[in-house]
């Protein structure tokens, strides 16, 4: 179960939790992440999944084998991981805590930091973060972050031209959306976002969330959140791990251990304490 822990008043600002957390939890349970990352968790042990939300790394490591905790911002993500856990007989260690105030109990031969970076939190925070994670590894350890290039996504690339970002915010649908997926337990989710602003100084997006729930074709719930999401390009990374004491920086290109390319929407940091 979540090992209790305070979220300091500046914790991340993300929507990560209610109904998108259910929708992770239902949805979000595979990927090449796993694999990929996985194979550095094989072969250094304890790990961390810095992130871990639902248990999309997590619960698959678990089977596995793997010593490796999990932490996370949102309570309900990783209430969501454990019980995912739970019904597969683990029994995880799990921490709330924001990447900025990560500390936990023990250290770490490798730390996964898989989809989370930049969300939600401030530059001065997501530098944090990184100095935490570093404390929070091993000497000789290894930090794994994955991180998605600002122009791989057309349509938030579009508004980092001046004419097109004078039409933000995007217009609220009228209507409810068209595709209902169903859960395991008869009930149908959808969910939504449009862009509210951005900002190209501070490279970050501020986003709208709205995520709904039906049962026997009825509106039962309906929520609406927001979340800031901050863009970094390759070499920005490559000097905030340096500045936070991180050696030997290597960059993939996916998830598929290849040089980095512009064409690649996805790039991994590894780097060593």
């Amino acid at each position: 179960m979540p090992t209790p822990n305070r979220i300091g008043p500046d914790a991340p600002a993300t929507w990560h939790h209610g109904l998108v957390a259910e929708w992770w939890a239902e949805f979000n349970i595979d990927g090449p992440e796993i694999d990929y990352f996985g194979t550095f968790v094989r072969e250094q042990q304890p790990a961390l999944d810095a992130g871990c939300g639902t248990g999309r790394l997590l619960i698959p490591w678990l089977r596995a084998g793997y010593d490796v905790d999990g932490s996370d911002v949102s309570a309900d993500m990783l209430a969501h991981c454990a019980k995912r856990a739970e019904s597969e007989s683990f029994a995880p260690t799990l921490l709330r805590q924001a990447l900025h105030e990560l500390d936990p109990p023990r250290r770490y031969r490798t730390i996964v930091v898989c989809g989370v970076f930049g969300l939600g939190s401030t530059r001065a925070q997501d530098q944090e973060a990184l100095h935490r994670i570093r404390d929070s590894l091993e000497p000789g350890g290894t930090l794994l972050l994955d991180n998605e290039v600002p122009y791989a996504n057309p349509r938030l690339w579009q508004w980092w031209a001046k004419e097109r970002r004078k039409r933000l915010p995007q217009t609220l649908r009228e209507r409810e959306p068209d595709e209902r997926r169903p859960t395991a337990d008869g009930a149908e989710l959808a969910m939504w976002s449009r862009v509210v602003d951005f900002d190209p100084l501070d490279q970050t997006f501020q986003l709208e969330m709205q995520a709904f729930k039906w049962r026997s074709r009825r509106l039962i719930a309906q929520e609406d959140q927001q979340l800031t999401m901050r863009m970094y390009f390759r070499d920005e990374l490559l000097l905030m791990l340096a500045q936070a004491g991180f050696t030997d920086v290597h960059v993939r290109g996916g998830y598929a251990d290849e040089p980095p390319t512009g064409d690649h929407d996805f790039l991994v940091y590894v780097a060593r304490r």
